[in-house]
């Protein structure tokens, strides 16, 4: 549990909250909401949240007032002191909107303790996830959700153009462009194209190589080292930045092996704190990853990017954001694997994106 970024008294009840215990990419995706909800109601946005990522990524926007989490919603009531913090903490902000994008039962059970009427609440339905059956992109959902009213009506600021909003936003902070510049110049990557390889996911970070093995998104350590090598082949300055969290460094350190070590290419699965990965997607080459949270980010900061999908579906998960994307996998549905990607087929996604203008950046 923790709160940062007081948003300030409420002139007409609360600030407009935002409940959403989500993972990485489900938080980048979230900024659709929470942008649109700012503008809407001219306020900047609290957000109920879960996991160290979810301050990480929003508290640098000036869209977003305070961010609260809670460090368990399945525990027992009486055995979660978060929980206790949580529901005394919504108790005290008083009634305002409230955007419930988790439907599950502990997380509306959270909400009932801390009284929150239903006339207050916009919560999730049907018809915001899928269109004809057909599942919408999660931004777009958003798009949906927000643009709807609590039964109690609040003042709104205006009338605002939904689509505006559509693309997730992350900004990144002048202290951490400083940081990965002195990073980078340390490890000696220096001006050289710098490339991102995100390998991992959500079953790597927890279980490191015993998630890899069966895990629908996972290539192979030879793929991907057969892709630096093609890369090198363009670009044969370029430095090769393996991400991750310390939990993957083994998964990332098998790649390595696989290029013979190449000096050229860099496990940072241990040095990559939340600030200093976006500072480093901001101004990178380009990046190649699994579908994964990291992709979304990477997106929302318009850095290039090719993204493999496995048995999850890109008509729901794909990122989008304001660069170029390209999608590769995700035909054969539940069946489908990343590792049935072929290297020559992500090499030429790769080569086909446009090169990223880089913004003129220097030591403090």
């Amino acid at each position: 549990m923790a709160a940062h970024k007081q948003a300030g008294p409420a002139a007409a009840g609360a600030a407009p909250l935002v409940v959403r215990c989500g993972a990485f990419g489900d938080i980048v995706m979230l900024t659709t909401l929470i942008r649109l909800l700012h503008a809407r109601y001219g306020r900047r946005i609290d957000v109920l949240g879960a996991g160290p990522w979810t301050h990480a990524l929003l508290e640098p926007l000036p869209e977003v007032g305070t961010v609260w989490t809670v460090r368990s919603r399945n525990t027992p009531y009486l055995l979660c002191p978060s929980q206790w913090a949580t529901v005394a903490w919504l108790r005290r902000r008083g009634r305002g909107p409230v955007y419930v994008c988790d439907t599950d039962a502990p997380t509306l059970r959270l909400l009932q303790r801390a009284r929150l009427k239903e006339e207050d609440r916009v919560q999730r339905v049907r018809e915001d996830d899928e269109h004809d059956g057909v599942p919408r992109l999660w931004p777009d959902r958003w798009v949906r959700l927000g643009q709807r009213d609590p039964v109690h009506r609040y003042p709104c600021a205006g009338d605002v153009v939904a689509e505006a909003f559509r693309l997730p936003r992350l900004v990144v902070a002048p202290a951490d462009r400083a940081d990965v510049l002195q990073w980078k110049s340390a490890h000696g990557i220096g001006s050289a194209p710098c490339i991102l390889f995100q390998p991992g996911n959500k079953r790597t970070h927890k279980r490191g190589r015993l998630g890899a093995g069966s895990n629908a998104k996972h290539w192979p350590a030879t793929a991907w080292a057969e892709l630096a090598q093609a890369i090198w082949n363009d670009l044969p300055d370029a430095r090769i930045v393996l991400c991750g969290s310390p939990a993957e460094h083994g998964v990332l350190d098998d790649i390595h092996a696989a290029t013979q070590r190449s000096p050229r290419m860099l496990n940072a699965a241990r040095e990559l704190p939340v600030p200093r990965l976006l500072a480093l997607m901001e101004h990178a080459h380009s990046m190649v990853s699994v579908d994964t949270g990291p992709a979304h980010a990477a997106a929302a900061l318009a850095c290039p990017l090719v993204v493999m999908f496995g048995a999850a579906s890109p008509a729901k998960w794909r990122p989008i954001g304001p660069g170029a994307i390209r999608v590769l996998g995700g035909e054969r549905g539940s069946a489908g694997r990343v590792a049935d990607l072929e290297v020559a087929d992500v090499v030429h996604a790769w080569r086909a994106l446009p090169v990223r203008d880089q913004p003129v950046l220097s030591m403090p």
